[in-house]
C-alpha cells in the first residue's frame, strides 16, 4: 500500500513473505494467488506492496536471468502486486521444521552471504516500480554473537565494503539504486542500536544502514525516541523498519503457564529482562536468555520481553500483553515529525505457523485474512500520525530487465 507524508515523501507499506515456505520460483508465483491477492482485494486495496523473501538458489536464478525477472514483474504486476523492499535475512529453509541459529548462517564474514545479497539487489532494481525512490533489503546484523573476535569483525567489514562496492556498481549499470540495512537482533553482535554504531561507524553509509525491527527494538528495552536520536547522530540511514511486536510478560511467574505455550522448535525466541535493560552487555545470563524454555527454567528476574512476533491486531492472551506501545511510539518518531524518517515499512509476523493453537491460522483464507487485518491495522496508525493514501500510477510496460551494460550513475 502507498501513503504520502507531509513532506511529500512516498511511503511504501508492505508484508514480508517470508511467512510462505516456498523455496522455488514456482512455489513464490503460486502464493502470488493463495495469499497476497486475496489480502490485496480484503484490503480494498488498488495497489498491494509485498516484501519479498528470496531463498538464496531463487535469488541466483533470477540474477542470472534477465528474461525470468522480466516475465515474474509481469506476474506481480498482472495482480495489482509491487516490490520496493527484499527480506534478505534467511538465507534458505526458513519455514523448516527447525530452524532456531540456521537463520544466521552464512553470516557477514563469508562471501556466500556477499552474493546472495547482491544477487538480491540485482533482481530488485528490475522488480522495482518506475516511479520508486529506491530500493531496500534487509540483512542479519553481521552474525551470532559466538563465536565472535576480532579477526571476524575485520572479515566483515572488508566483506561489507565489498557489498557497498556493488551496490554502488549495480546503481551506476542500471540507474537504480539498493540500500541494504543490517537488523539488530537479540544475541547477535549487533543487538541495539548502540552497538550498531560502534560496528558500522565506517561503512558507506549512501549504500549501508540499519533495518529497524520494532519488535528486537523492543526486546532491547530501547526508548524509540533515545534509539532514533542515536543512529541519526550517527549518520546510520534508517532503510527500512519492520513493524512488527514482541511479546510481554510484566509478570512471567503469574504468565508462566501462558508463556510455556510459546514454547516451540522451529524459531528461537530470545528472552530479555528489564532488569538487565542498561547492562553494557545485553546478553548477560543474568538477564537474558537465548530461548524461551530456557528463560522459563532461569526464572530471570524482572518484567520480559520475548522476541516471539505477534499479530500486530490482536491482543494476546493476559496476562500476556504485546509490544505495540513501542511500535506506537517508534512509529511516531519516525512519521509525526516535519520529515518521514523512513520510506519502507514491512509489516513482519513469519510466526503465524507456529503461533498457540487456539491462534493458528487454520486455512489460506485465515492466515490471508490475519495478515489483512495486521496490514489494515499499521495502514490506520500511519493514517493517525497524518498520512494519507494514496493510488497507484496506472501500470505501464515492464521496463527493460538489467544486464551488466552501464546506463548511468545514480546516488
Amino acid at each position: 500500500m502507498r501513503l504520502r507524508h507531509a513532506d511529500g515523501q512516498l511511503v511504501h507499506l508492505s508484508y514480508c513473505t517470508n511467512v510462505h515456505p516456498a523455496e522455488d520460483l514456482a512455489g513464490v508465483v503460486a502464493q502470488l494467488d493463495t495469499y497476497a491477492v486475496r489480502i490485496r482485494e480484503r484490503l480494498d486495496a488498488d495497489v498491494l506492496g509485498l516484501g519479498l523473501w528470496l531463498a538464496a538458489p531463487v535469488a541466483a536464478g533470477l540474477a542470472a536471468d534477465p528474461q525470468t525477472r522480466r516475465r515474474f514483474r509481469a506476474e506481480l504486476t498482472a495482480r495489482g502486486l509491487e516490490v520496493v523492499t527484499l527480506n534478505g535475512f534467511p538465507y534458505q529453509a526458513f519455514q523448516a521444521p527447525v530452524v532456531k541459529k540456521a537463520v544466521y548462517q552464512p553470516d557477514w564474514t563469508t562471501r556466500d552471504r556477499l552474493v546472495y545479497t547482491l544477487n538480491l539487489a540485482t533482481v530488485l532494481v528490475d522488480l522495482l516500480p518506475d516511479d520508486a525512490v529506491r530500493g531496500s533489503v534487509s540483512t542479519l546484523p553481521l552474525a551470532w554473537r559466538e563465536p565472535w573476535d576480532e579477526r571476524r569483525s575485520r572479515r566483515a567489514a572488508r566483506v561489507l565494503d565489498e557489498l557497498a562496492e556493488g551496490l554502488t556498481r549495480i546503481a551506476w549499470q542500471t540507474g537504480r539504486a539498493v540500500r541494504v540495512g543490517l537488523e539488530p537482533e537479540p544475541g547477535c553482535v549487533v543487538e541495539s542500536t548502540g552497538q550498531a554504531v560502534a560496528a558500522l561507524s565506517q561503512v558507506d553509509s549512501d549504500r549501508l544502514g540499519v533495518c529497524l525491527d520494532l519488535a528486537h527494538l523492543a526486546c532491547a528495552w530501547e526508548e524509540p525516541a533515545a534509539a532514533l536520536a542515536r543512529l541519526r547522530g550517527a549518520g546510520l540511514p534508517v532503510v527500512k523498519v519492520q513493524v512488527s511486536a514482541a511479546l510481554a510478560a510484566a509478570d512471567p511467574v503469574a504468565a508462566a503457564p501462558a508463556l510455556r505455550r510459546y514454547v516451540e522448535p522451529r524459531f528461537l525466541h530470545q528472552t530479555r529482562a528489564q532488569a538487565g535493560a542498561h547492562s553494557a552487555d545485553p546478553a548477560d545470563p543474568a538477564h537474558a536468555a537465548d530461548d524461551l524454555d530456557a528463560a522459563l527454567a532461569a526464572g530471570l528476574p524482572g518484567a520480559w520481553r520475548v522476541h516471539y512476533h505477534v499479530p500486530l491486531h490482536a491482543v494476546p492472551e493476559p496476562p500476556l500483553e504485546s509490544t505495540v506501545p513501542v511500535l506506537r511510539s517508534a512509529l511516531r518518531e519516525l512519521f509525526a515529525g516535519p520529515v518521514a524518517g523512513c520510506d519502507h515499512l514491512d509489516v513482519e509476523t513469519y510466526t503465524w505457523g507456529v503461533l498457540p493453537a487456539a491462534q493458528r491460522p487454520e486455512s489460506d483464507a485465515e492466515l490471508a485474512g490475519g495478515i489483512a487485518a495486521e496490514l489494515a491495522f499499521a495502514r490506520d496508525e500511519l493514517v493517525a500520525l497524518g498520512l494519507t493514501g494514496v493510488s497507484a500510477p496506472p501500470a505501464g510496460p515492464a521496463a527493460p530487465a538489467s544486464t551488466s551494460a552501464p546506463r548511468r550513475h545514480d546516488g
